[in-house]
């Protein structure tokens, strides 16, 4: 093992990141934007490190957990970090490229574009959940619009920040890209600062805060929050397939995903079914928990407690758990192994809106299942909720489908599987109301760290010369016409 990526070095201190602010805030101004060529060299400085230290990423975000599976670290951490960067690098021209509009008939022969320009300093706040990935999506993106980016890594994840700075401010230089390790306060002073972007992901309670901080600069904000995400299953489908898909999503990563299927709406006639299957799956994917490499521990003690604490309450109400320990590894009544951080799959059912299973965003191995008589009753529980990150529906029939769609309001969806419309570079990734705000990914993300900047180019003979007084005649036919063609009756001054 890397003893260097062993080595934690002290937290920056704010006046130091501050200072630095000030010198990239002040070098966006003055100097120019950044050409294409000089993004592509940013780009792929930014693939080589993401390559070169790939085995250190591994090695730190499992340090950081205790235990993070190598397998999802390098399909969840590492590779989509370079299809990112890659689909910058294949798209970059073309986002670029000024985006012409039409300027109308009255108009004629004048000529509308859209300039798309960096904003010019972004501060990027990632989570731990996945401390290198949503470090990199929204990095690249940024980079690709031609800006320069502050990076706030999460402080529970103390060992990947270190890397990422190392990493991040040699492959790129610390004027363009600074990491900013640091606790909660370097964050909140960093969010008072005026940056012309700010991109969060976090919880809800957060980004309020965030938010707040950010509208005394008037500074624009993109916030991927989270929420209680829905997996709706039609009586029709396949159900194994369904717990498969459903039980594969939901312990990615222990459950820590925002996207994580957090509760199943099942029939009622197939509730046991699906619980049992939901079990069996979840063993048949974890045989063994304490050592096996492929189960990712819960990130800290306090997060372990909390949810060790919802199954608790959920017990203690009368709720029904079914813990998958298929080598009988825990002790009786137990959810998980404290010592490891190691918690087991959990199937709940009989449950009730009183328990904080029911209330609070999960983020972990514990899945509710809520039973329903009639598809609308699934939409109506959903939409009497909060707007959730995700949603998804297993069916066949492409009009229930289209209904569901239709009738549900969520970040994004995911039809007959769980999480891959995050993986799509080339749909927006976000949310909406406590879900979040604002998306990036592909050219959205692009779109969303530049600015759009309205360009009308006047021509040397135009119509628009006769809209000046004196008013005559020409003037009085161009207006009937301009009426006319735009559905209105004429009119006469």
């Amino acid at each position: 093992m890397n003893d260097i990526a062993r080595e934690i070095p002290a937290e920056d201190a704010f006046a130091d990141i501050e200072q630095r602010f000030w010198s990239m805030h002040k070098a966006s101004r003055t100097q120019p934007p950044p050409g294409e060529a000089e993004r592509r060299q940013s780009l792929r400085a930014l693939r080589r490190a993401i390559s070169a230290t790939s085995a250190e990423i591994i090695d730190a975000v499992s340090r950081d957990y205790g235990w993070r599976s190598p397998a999802e670290t390098l399909m969840a951490e590492i590779v989509p970090s370079l299809i990112i960067v890659r689909d910058a690098l294949a798209n970059l021209s073309a986002w670029m490229r000024p985006e012409p509009r039409s300027s109308g008939v009255l108009f004629w022969p004048a000529r509308n574009k859209i300039i798309r320009q960096p904003k010019g300093l972004v501060l990027i706040i990632a989570p731990w959940n996945y401390p290198v990935h949503l470090v990199i999506g929204p990095l690249a993106a940024a980079l690709a619009a031609g800006n320069r980016v502050i990076v706030k890594p999460s402080e529970f994840t103390p060992a990947t920040s270190a890397m990422l700075k190392r990493c991040l401010e040699g492959a790129l230089g610390a004027n363009r890209v600074t990491v900013a390790t640091g606790g909660a306060e370097m964050a909140q002073g960093l969010c008072q600062l005026p940056f012309d972007h700010i991109l969060y992901t976090g919880s809800t309670a957060v980004g309020k805060k965030v938010m707040q901080a950010a509208a005394a600069n008037l500074t624009p904000v993109t916030l991927e929050l989270g929420g209680k995400s829905p997996a709706i299953v039609h009586e029709s489908f396949d159900l194994p397939l369904a717990a498969l898909r459903i039980m594969r999503g939901k312990l990615l990563n222990a459950g820590q995903t925002c996207i994580a299927p957090d509760y199943v709406l099942a029939p009622r006639k197939q509730i046991e079914a699906f619980t049992e299957l939901a079990r069996k799956t979840a063993g048949g994917l974890y045989p063994r928990l304490l050592d096996n490499p492929d189960y990712t521990a819960i990130i800290n003690q306090r997060h372990y407690d909390r949810l060790a604490g919802l199954a608790a309450d959920a017990r203690s109400r009368g709720a029904r758990l079914i813990v998958a320990d298929p080598a009988g590894e825990l002790a009786p009544g137990e959810v998980g192994a404290p010592a490891q951080r190691k918690m087991a799959p959990v199937i709940l059912s009989g449950l009730s809106d009183d328990m904080a299973v029911m209330r609070e965003e999960i983020f972990g191995p514990l899945l509710p299942i809520v039973p329903y008589d009639s598809l609308d009753e699934a939409l109506a529980y959903v939409n009497a909720r909060p707007r959730p990150l995700a949603l998804y529906y297993f069916d066949e029939d492409r009009r229930r489908i289209s209904h569901v769609l239709e009738r549900t309001v969520s970040g994004g969806v995911t039809v007959n599987d769980t999480l891959y419309h995050f993986a799509q570079e080339k749909l927006p990734f976000g949310g909406i109301g406590p879900s979040g705000m604002g998306a990036y990914h592909g050219r959205d993300g692009f779109s969303t760290f530049s600015h759009a900047k309205a360009t009308f180019v006047q021509a040397r003979h135009t119509m628009t010369s006769h809209l000046a007084p004196p008013y005559n005649r020409l003037f009085d036919w161009l207006m009937r016409f301009a009426v006319r063609r735009n559905g209105g009756r004429a009119i006469r001054r």
